[in-house]
């Protein structure tokens, strides 16, 4: 695979992650080439401007990691990230909503973050959390991000019980259109998850062990 690191998300949301760690975060994007840094809202600015000399994008999440936040809380979260200089947002669904079939509601709020978020050249990247559907509900949530305008599915936060799966990502692909991205993350540690895991469909991946991953693809 070449070019592997431009797969991959830089990730750092450890909610005991210090200013140390965000700039270890940035040197291995300087050294390794990987696609994006993704962190936490309050250090986008700060991860920004290290990387002022660096082609990565930087990313951001929105109502994370549970998603239940009122979409007028996501939409100022997500105007104060692209104001920072995010480039993404990792938005997570409303799976509260979501799974009381409040669907419309569901499609509505995505809708509003995908406005925005393209009103300013920003990707919009919805995370799903497929630990908590079943396959009729990929179909569904497949079907509202497509009609909502995002611009990736995503598979999970990472805290939930159980991160990306195989199964899943093809699936997620074949309800999808080829406009439409997938975003593999959690759990995903080694370079053959990595590799299995484009082969599937995806194409990011989202992770914090970009290093091992490609430490992995070089010991070949």
């Amino acid at each position: 695979m070449q070019n592997l690191a431009q797969y991959i998300d830089h990730t750092l949301l450890k909610p005991t992650a210090t200013e140390m760690d965000f700039r270890k975060l940035c040197e291995e994007i300087y050294q390794h080439g990987f696609y994006a840094a993704s962190v936490p809202p309050n250090y986008v600015s700060f991860v920004k401007d290290i990387l002022v000399y660096s082609q990565a994008k930087v990313c951001s999440v929105v109502g994370f990691p549970l998603g239940y936040q009122t979409t007028s809380t996501k939409l100022a979260e997500a105007q104060n990230a692209i104001a920072d200089g995010a480039h993404e947002l990792d938005m997570v669904m409303n799976i509260n909503a979501f799974k009381s079939m409040a669907y419309l509601t569901v499609k509505q709020e995505i809708q509003k973050l995908s406005e925005l978020a393209h009103s300013k050249e920003v990707l919009l990247k919805v995370i799903i959390e497929t630990a908590y559907l079943d396959n009729f509900d990929l179909s569904i949530a497949c079907e509202i991000c497509e009609e909502a305008g995002a611009d990736f599915v995503k598979t999970s936060t990472g805290f939930a019980p159980k991160g990306a799966d195989i199964e899943q990502v093809k699936q997620i692909r074949n309800n999808l259109p080829t406009s439409i991205k997938i975003k593999a993350s959690g759990g995903i540690q080694t370079y053959e998850q990595a590799i299995a895991f484009i082969e599937a469909g995806a194409e990011r991946l989202g992770t914090s062990s970009g290093v091992a991953i490609l430490k992995g693809d070089a010991n070949r």
